[in-house]
């Protein structure tokens, strides 16, 4: 087994109900078990800003699966709870889920980048990521969790909003 962190965002169609769905179905992932999730966020979109907020949060699971199996399933309950697929990169979605860690495992390939090509820069993505992991976490590519909380940009709109209630933590 080994340990995947998944980003979860949501801006429409009751962005809380879509991540509380996400994180069901991602319990019911074969070889897998969801062990905790961080609290929900509110951030504000990246890209075009005539969007909605976001709500987003982090998962960490165990599982068996490959990872491009894991991105498929991800993918799958995406499609199930009325994710688009569109040109337009960063516009709203009703479920966006993202493999941020994998493991110690690093992957760059035309479906799939792991850590997460950009979680440096997104305090919505690290600040829950910090409530699952350790102090010390260090990520595959040897960066310090605790570093890139430093070196990331500070969002003064991003808001801690609940404990969802399948958080272990």
């Amino acid at each position: 087994m080994e340990t995947v962190y998944i980003g979860l965002g949501s801006n429409l169609a009751e962005p809380v109900q879509q991540l509380d769905a996400a994180l069901a179905a991602l319990a019911k992932l074969p070889n897998t078990h969801l062990l905790a999730t961080s609290a929900y966020y509110s951030s504000a979109p990246l890209g075009p800003s005539d969007q909605p907020r976001y709500t987003n949060a982090v998962a960490e699971l165990e599982t068996n699966l490959a990872p491009h199996d894991l991105l498929d399933h991800l993918q799958a309950i995406e499609l199930s709870q009325g994710r688009q697929r569109k040109a337009e990169r960063w516009g709203p979605r009703t479920l966006d889920l993202d493999i941020i860690l994998f493991g110690l495992r690093l992957l760059d390939d035309e479906r799939l980048h792991v850590p997460h090509y950009h979680m440096h820069a997104r305090p919505f993505v690290l600040l829950p990521l910090a409530e699952l992991c350790p102090a010390d976490f260090q990520l595959a590519d040897g960066r310090l969790l605790a570093d890139l909380l430093k070196q990331c940009p500070v969002d003064p709109t991003l808001q801690r909003l609940h404990t969802p209630q399948l958080c272990t933590i």
